[in-house]
């Protein structure tokens, strides 16, 4: 039996499987490439011509999509990338990036895309840690890795290969010779047999997004796409082959592969993407003109969206059936305030890089806004204390999950994968507080949690009642030192547009945190700011606000 025929076997067992209360067993066979159940599968079961992906210049359906993987198959071979050697995808969130990724998981390479809004010192990071033969970048992006692979000191891949994600190519000035993608992409498109890899073989990496500090290369499985795609789209979203989906948070960000890649491709259904960043205005505007069923987005872009007039005036899609939130936790009012508006709930979860994508979440049938929600079926959940031991429900822990979605090992981290992953355990780092009922109440992070007065606070918990005032936007808390080199909150406050910033402000700012929290919570300075510092996922980055 060839590969394809095995895989196609599975498809009856994971459609009947019953989600809830069983987590769900997902099953491969012996041989498994991930790229044949995301892509190949659709053409065996008649979505040939259902539009895959849409993006600013073209769309895609499934058979196209299929012949532009197999070609970009061609095209990785022809440049020499061998099997199990790294891809890196520097791109834009266009077609070409799922031919890209797909078509290098499908020879048994191992992409890698990387954050496209960093500097370049970032790229000449990712070429160096990741060993990359070859680097594909959308042209706009050029000079940035052009000044990466500068100075004697750098790495240098063997190749670079251009993609042009608006249809024009950025003329000039590069110091390193590149090939073109879309001349690559003309040369085969004959089928392509999917390279036997294992569902335990490395398909992919992804790397972590910096918010405590320097990335870190987290290697993910063949059998981890479809594994989120079952426990999570599937069995809480239920997403369906007729969704649109438009995730604001890209593709190099495994909130944002899971979202626009896996999970839509794993049901048949249609991709939104968009090059752009995703402002207010950008996503509306998307919203507006594709209709999507499911959005994806991070607190940060919600809160914006409904602080926005032409939003709250105009609206957004009208087939928006439900929306996804990570990265952060949702505040209460938020997500209160969406719903209120726009008669969709937002889905607030967490999930992680290490992970892959969302293991606590709401559902749609059981939404309850100021927490996270309970486990996604198929992941075990633990809270630990400062001891080690298991906390009470009430209690603030650590929190710890176990699921069949955890990456292998950071790459060339020993250390920092010692310090993560414990057996089938993984430490995530966050603090969660349980309920009697089940329910998970994000806390904030170990690493940013404060002592005041010899009392642990969270920085979420003093941003969360901060950003309820009608006239912030959203705020950071960090610990700083008062005029006695004591730890105390400090909050980094953005304000709303036409709000001026004035003492007055300040003081009614300390006053309303006083009447929301215990007095000792309350930041002792606050500092207006026009912006916070954030990873390209929406991500605060507090380490960076404390100097």
């Amino acid at each position: 039996m060839t590969q394809s025929e095995e895989a196609a076997t599975l498809r009856s067992h994971i459609a009947a499987i019953d989600l809830e209360p069983t987590p769900p067993l997902v099953r491969f066979p012996s041989v498994y490439n991930a790229s044949f159940d995301l892509v190949d599968r659709h053409l065996a079961e008649g979505r040939g011509d259902k539009i895959a992906y849409r993006d600013d210049r073209t769309s895609l359906t499934y058979a196209q999509l299929a012949q532009r993987v197999d070609a970009a198959g061609h095209a990785l071979r022809s440049l020499g990338v061998q099997p199990e050697q790294r891809v890196l995808l520097l791109m834009l969130d266009t077609v070409d990036f799922p031919a890209m990724f797909l078509g290098a998981m499908k020879i048994g390479a191992v992409p890698v895309p990387v954050n496209t809004l960093l500097k370049p010192q970032d790229y000449a990071f990712f070429v160096r840690d990741s060993r990359a033969h070859i680097v594909v970048v959308s042209d706009v992006l050029l000079s940035g890795l052009d000044l990466a692979l500068s100075g004697p000191s750098a790495a240098h891949p063997k190749i670079i290969v251009a993609s042009s994600p608006l249809g024009s190519s950025e003329e000039g000035g590069h110091s390193h010779p590149h090939l073109v993608l879309d001349d690559l992409l003309l040369r085969d498109h004959s089928p392509l047999e999917p390279y036997p890899t294992t569902p335990d073989d490395t398909a992919f990496w992804l790397y972590s997004s910096g918010s405590t500090g320097a990335p870190k290369g987290a290697v993910h499985l063949h059998a981890h796409l479809m594994r989120t795609a079952a426990l999570y789209a599937q069995g809480i979203l239920g997403m369906r082959e007729d969704d649109v989906v438009y995730s604001a948070a890209k593709l190099f960000f495994a909130y944002g592969l899971g979202n626009a890649l896996t999970f839509p491709l794993s049901v048949g259904a249609t991709a939104i993407l968009s090059a752009a960043r995703p402002t207010v205005a950008e996503v509306a505007r998307v919203m507006r003109a594709h209709e999507p069923t499911i959005f994806c987005g991070v607190p940060t872009l919600y809160a914006s969206l409904l602080a926005d007039d032409d939003v709250m005036t105009k609206g957004l899609s009208p087939k928006l059936r439900v929306g996804t939130s990570a990265g952060e936790g949702l505040p209460r009012h938020v997500g209160e305030a969406f719903r209120a508006r726009f008669e969709t709930d937002i889905l607030d979860g967490i999930g992680s890089t290490e992970m892959l994508h969302i293991f606590i979440s709401n559902r749609p049938s059981d939404v309850r806004y100021g927490t996270t929600g309970k486990p996604v079926p198929g992941y075990e959940l633990k809270l630990v204390g400062e001891d080690g031991q298991p906390v009470s429900d009430g209690d603030e822990g650590s929190l710890w999950v176990k699921g069949t979605t955890a990456c292998s090992k950071y790459w060339n981290q020993r250390e920092r994968s010692l310090a993560t992953f414990h057996g089938p355990w993984t430490r995530t780092g966050d603090q969660y507080v349980r309920d009697a009922e089940g329910y998970y109440t994000y806390s904030g992070r170990s690493d940013d949690m404060l002592k005041v007065g010899g009392i642990w606070v969270s920085p979420f918990e003093v941003e969360t009642a901060l950003s309820a005032h009608a006239n912030v936007l959203e705020s950071a808390v960090i610990g700083a030192p008062d005029e006695h080199g004591l730890i105390k909150p400090k909050a980094f406050v953005v304000l709303k547009k036409n709000v001026e910033r004035s003492t007055a402000l300040e003081s009614e700012l300390k006053a309303f945190v006083k009447e929301r929290l215990a007095p000792f919570k309350y930041p002792r300075t606050i500092e207006f700011v026009e912006d916070l510092p954030k990873t390209a996922t929406g991500k605060i980055q507090r380490f960076k606000l404390r100097g």
